[in-house]
């Protein structure tokens, strides 16, 4: 290059002492040929400097089941990576697998980064890892190392899912694959197209019908060693190590190398917003708005409610899912129970308005929308939000329902309700003793609680089995700890 630059500056001054007898059009096209080649000289030149530059590379480790938390270990990573001005994102990961909609959540920030993110599978991508793995734009495997085995499994028994969970994850995987493209194949005078990442491979990961001659019989999963998946294009390169990688496989001779560091938060988050705990934070929700309203005052169940809905809308408001307007549907679901209850007694409207407004804050929260725009959320998240929510409330009945029946009795629960027989006491009212086998009216729905009146009387009262309507005839059929209980007569 600076033989070329001598050249230039003796050519121009050969033309300067000649410029003499050169005629005036002659010397302005000398002139214009020599600043073209002096900026052509230039732009190589600039371009060598270029190339001197370190090179910056940011790694991220996954090295655990993917979920949650490694979900968002890789959106941070990917954000970081930005503010560093990175080169390139090298993503060393180790999974056996993990949920579906994580998967797809990671896969699509990769694939959509402006950053090229390449991986290095250490020692296995496996089910949800083969998927992370085959949106990166270049794989590099260790000897050893295996990818595959995507088919869709259940968490607890490990047996395969129904077709309708297999067929999403068909089709992600092999859109996956059709994202990087084809390249053209020039053979002699021919020129074709072949995928890069070929779709039916990748779709063969995960459907065991799928029969490609040569590789994979029906009725087997495919799974590659790293010589394998480099011999059919899903591995780029083997190497034993980050930094021959880099340096080898990458092309990064000079770099600085840039690891995300996980925060205390990251892993709170992470915990919180796991699916499994958040639809326990539901149960506790419902559980303990229940309890509450049976023993009005601000007791252990109203915190419990209270702890478990900040723990719940908190890090979903902090990472940008619920919105303000989310937390107040909600907070009006939970008005309109108190109203159903104190205001308007009966199972009707306000009830009804309740519980949806409830679940819909509830189910909304988890949602990547902007209010009614649902343009950028995946039918998956619906699905796991619905999921999430509605086996919250389930097990939240249920254990309203159990700790009803057990409170009281003998065992853990005892002390949380008084059992000492009342009905002996000398405290005890002697006008309440004898209302046994007195009939009234119900001045309010008992649900299971509520007034009756007898003898133009108003009285508290609980219903034996049951709800007894406002204004159905109630008869007294006992008397314990200071309670009447009635049945409709």
């Amino acid at each position: 290059m600076l033989m070329l630059v001598y050249v230039l500056i003796n050519t121009a001054k050969t033309n300067y002492c000649k410029s003499e007898i050169l005629t005036l059009p002659l010397r302005m096209q000398k002139i214009s040929l020599l600043l073209f080649l002096i900026g052509f000289a230039t732009c190589f030149y600039g371009q060598d400097l270029a190339e001197k530059k370190q090179a910056t590379v940011y790694e991220i480790h996954i090295n655990s089941e993917i979920n949650t938390t490694s979900r968002i270990y890789l959106s941070n990573g990917l954000k970081e990576a930005e503010t560093v001005n990175a080169d390139a994102i090298l993503l060393h990961l180790n999974t056996y697998g993990g949920t579906v909609v994580d998967a797809d959540s990671m896969r699509s920030a990769i694939l959509y980064n402006p950053i090229p993110v390449h991986v290095f599978i250490d020692n296995n991508a496996a089910s949800a890892g083969a998927l992370i793995a085959i949106a990166c734009q270049k794989i590099y495997m260790r000897k050893g190392a295996n990818i595959g085995a995507a088919t869709v499994v259940n968490g607890n028994s490990g047996e395969a899912m129904p077709d309708k969970y297999q067929s999403y994850m068909r089709s992600i995987i092999r859109s996956t694959a059709e994202s990087h493209g084809k390249e053209m194949v020039i053979n002699g005078n021919d020129t074709t197209y072949k995928w890069i990442r070929d779709p039916n491979i990748a779709e063969a990961m995960v459907d065991d019908r799928i029969y490609i001659p040569q590789l994979i019989d029906s009725g087997k999963v495919l799974t590659f060693t790293a010589q394998e998946a480099l011999k059919f294009n899903f591995c780029d390169g083997i190497a034993e190590s980050e930094q021959e990688v880099i340096t080898q496989l990458m092309g990064y001779d000079d770099y600085r190398l840039v690891e995300y560091k996980p925060t205390f938060y990251d892993n709170l988050k992470g915990f919180l917003t796991n699916p499994a705990f958040q639809a326990v934070l539901i149960m506790l929700i419902i559980a303990g708005i229940y309890f509450e309203l049976q023993s009005p005052g601000v007791g252990f169940p109203g915190i419990a409610a209270l702890t478990a809905a900040f723990l719940y809308f908190t890090p979903l408001y902090l990472d940008g899912l619920a919105q303000n307007w989310e937390i107040v549907v909600f907070i009006i679901g939970i008005i309109c129970i108190l109203l159903e209850i104190f205001v308007f007694p009966g199972f009707g409207i306000s009830g009804i308005l309740g519980i949806i407004f409830i679940g819909g804050g509830l189910v909304f929260a988890l949602l990547n929308n902007h209010y009614f725009s649902f343009e950028e959320v995946q039918m998956p998240d619906i699905t796991q939000s619905l999921l999430v929510v509605l086996s919250g409330l389930l097990f939240g009945l249920i254990i309203v329902i159990w700790l009803s029946s057990r409170i009281g009795q003998k065992g853990m629960f005892r002390k949380v309700a008084l059992i000492t027989d009342l009905t002996s006491s000398e405290s005890i009212d002697p006008e309440i003793h004898h209302l046994s086998g007195k009939t009234g009216k119900a001045m309010t729905d008992l649900r299971p609680s509520g007034k009756i009146i007898i003898d133009n009387e108003v009285y508290d009262a609980v219903a034996n089995t049951g709800y007894i309507e406002s204004g159905k005839t109630v008869k007294v059929i006992k008397n314990e700890n200071m309670q009447l209980y009635v049945e409709k007569e």
